[in-house]
């Protein structure tokens, strides 16, 4: 498999979205990734949401570039087949509840027995040491105690609103890829594996300090009840649709004020500046709105482009999928899954000078790999209907 992080075998024990994205983004940039799934309790996301031909939408947008084998991880045998398959890995992810892989035997201490410099990474929901560990968790829990749901309100008075998307799983996934592969490079220089540990609630928290934080971050100096700027969003009615428009430096608001005839504003003491027009921005986005109802979206797109306005049709994801922008970046691809049939997905983001990252296989069946794999661990095919039998695989 070609990519940069091709030669690296990772043992994914993780499911539903989380982490699955998270060792997706690694084999998208070519490392082996080899799914582990329960005999019993397989990926939650196999069944989750919107399907076709044995695969839903979600499993097949999370799992890509992956091998698949399922192991009885409470037996014996199943933790045998797990550590001898350890051995030859550099990078074991979970996200199970806190506890539970102590319970089954395969915590970092087990497994590190067996790969001293292993990374061993763990997704949890609160982190590992606090009043909530042991509480199950999903997105939306995380998006409310996080704050986030407030911010998206737009003002702690207002009834909190959560984000239409699982932004808290999904960011979670890219900061624990990201710090997969920083451990990875960090042992490529020390010789030492350690223990990656991410939270979803450290993730989200942390994302919203970076531009949501403002009224918390001088000490002593607290906002007891925050508001956003304005509780107008820069998505703007026109008499056919919506567009967004933003003109944030003062050449763009000059070129704004002018493109849709109000050169008057150009006077106007409350928007001298972008610290006045950020204190008046109520005001602003009004009138903003008002002049933007008298054309169509096309127009109005037209016309700002040419003022040098910055500014976008707001587009359906159907009419996102066709937008010439989208289709010059080739970013969506369709494909021949060998079960699910044509499928449209996004290419990998991040593009590679020297080493492409290539999507090599689609999502796994339950199990699909299980002879191949097994097999390069010396398992002939009675050894395998033993293991069947008995319920240590599928």
């Amino acid at each position: 498999m070609s990519g940069p992080l091709s030669g690296y075998k990772i043992l994914d024990l993780t499911t539903v979205i989380s982490g699955p994205f998270a060792t997706m983004l690694l084999g998208d940039q070519g490392a082996d990734i080899i799914k582990v799934e329960s005999t019993t309790a397989p990926d939650h996301a196999r069944g989750a949401g919107y399907g076709a031909n044995e695969f839903t939408a979600t499993f097949l947008n999370n799992n890509r570039n992956k091998r698949a084998i399922t192991l009885n991880l409470k037996s014996d045998k199943g933790r045998e087949i797990l550590f001898a398959l350890v051995k030859s890995c550099d990078v074991l992810i979970q996200n199970f509840r806190p506890g539970v892989v102590e319970r089954l035997g395969i915590d970092e201490e087990k497994v590190r027995a067996h790969k001293p410099d292993i990374i061993y990474a763990s997704i949890s929901g609160f982190g590992e040491d606090n009043p909530w560990s042991h509480k199950p968790v999903y997105d939306p829990i995380i998006q409310a105690i996080s704050g986030l749901t407030t911010i998206q309100a737009g003002s702690d008075d207002e009834r909190p609103k959560l984000v239409r998307t699982i932004l808290p799983d999904k960011l979670t996934g890219m900061t624990t890829a990201q710090a997969i592969t920083a451990a990875l490079a960090c042992r490529e220089r020390t010789g030492e594996g350690q223990h990656v540990r991410v939270s979803m609630l450290d993730t989200v928290v942390s994302f919203l300090w970076s531009s949501d934080m403002g009224g918390q971050t001088f000490v002593g100096k607290e906002v007891s009840s925050q508001r956003a700027a304005t509780f107008i969003d820069l998505i703007y009615e026109t008499k056919t649709s919506y567009i967004s428009v933003s003109a944030m430096a003062n050449k763009q608001w000059q070129a704004l004020c002018k493109a849709v005839d109000h050169p008057e504003w150009l006077e106007d003491e409350r928007f001298a500046t972008p610290a006045l027009r950020d204190q008046h921005a109520n005001e602003r986005l009004q009138l903003t709105q008002d002049a933007l109802l008298h054309n169509s979206a096309e127009q109005w797109l037209e016309i700002l482009e040419q003022a040098g306005v910055p500014c976008s049709p707001v587009l359906t994801r159907s009419e996102m999928i066709e937008h010439p922008v989208v289709k010059a970046s080739k970013l969506i691809i369709e494909t021949q899954h060998p079960v699910a049939g044509p499928i449209r997905q996004t290419r990998p983001a991040a593009r590679f000078s020297k080493t492409a990252p290539e999507i090599q296989r689609g999502a796994p069946l339950l199990g699909e790999h299980n002879s191949e794999i097994l097999g390069a661990l010396g398992y002939d095919d009675a050894a395998l209907k033993t293991l069947r039998d008995e319920g240590i695989i599928t």
